[in-house]
């Protein structure tokens, strides 16, 4: 059977990981999560002391680091490593979240993370999620899904994710980073986050992480045995 390429693209918090995680088992894919990519060198620039706007540290970081992932036997969990070391928990941290969208739009980031992204993924038979894999790292997808949910929704999906890890944020205070993220990641010039002409849309506002699975492995197996010609 034909191996794909299945595109998660979507606002922040709408459970595009979640969702993709479990379609990638499901079809026994491998899984990348691109949004953690862009949080680790946001981790990276942070421990390293390193301004957002010196443009030749930000160069000579992206030569110094090295980022996999990495699957915990235990947990099942798809772990991000940072030059080795697994910094899941770390890059999750709120204090990430406020500036992963301002490291994002350097545009030398952009280009490393896409052309790592894209090597990943040159087998084909994968999952990736993240703001511009069906319009920008692979506009060939053969399965495009866009994600969106009502705001305030997404918000307390991530504050009890961060609860669950024993960081306490208030409501109002993630509302106002996801909708600040909204708004630097739709605008930035490089691979902007929109939807791809050819993306499915899918509001995950009312409905179920099953449910939302649901959905993609049905556009998969349109894709998978859709005629020839």
């Amino acid at each position: 059977m034909k191996q794909l390429v299945i595109a998660i693209d979507g606002y922040s918090s709408c459970g595009k990981s979640t969702t993709a995680k479990a379609v990638a088992a499901e079809l026994h894919y491998a899984y990348v999560d691109t949004g953690a990519m862009y949080r680790a060198v946001t981790l990276y620039l942070l421990e390293q002391n390193i301004a957002f706007h010196d443009l030749a540290g930000v160069e000579r970081a992206l030569h110094e680091l090295h980022i996999t992932f990495r699957r915990n036997r235990r947990t099942g969990r798809n772990e991000v490593c940072l030059n080795g070391t697994i910094r899941e928990d770390d890059i999750r941290q709120m204090r990430i979240s406020n500036l992963v969208s301002e490291v994002s739009v350097i545009p030398m980031v952009r280009h490393a993370m896409v052309a790592q992204q894209q090597r990943m993924g040159r087998k084909r038979g994968v999952v990736m999620d993240g703001r511009d894999i069906g319009t920008t790292v692979f506009p060939d997808a053969e399965v495009k899904v866009f994600m969106t949910a009502e705001v305030e929704v997404r918000a307390r999906r991530r504050q009890e994710e961060l609860a669950s890890k024993g960081e306490i944020v208030g409501l109002d205070d993630i509302v106002e980073n996801l909708r600040k993220r909204d708004y630097l990641d739709s605008t930035r010039a490089e691979s902007p986050l929109r939807r791809a002409p050819d993306a499915v849309l899918l509001d995950t506002t009312h409905i179920t992480i099953d449910e939302q699975v649901d959905f993609v492995l049905e556009r998969v197996s349109a894709a998978l045995f859709a005629p020839l010609g």
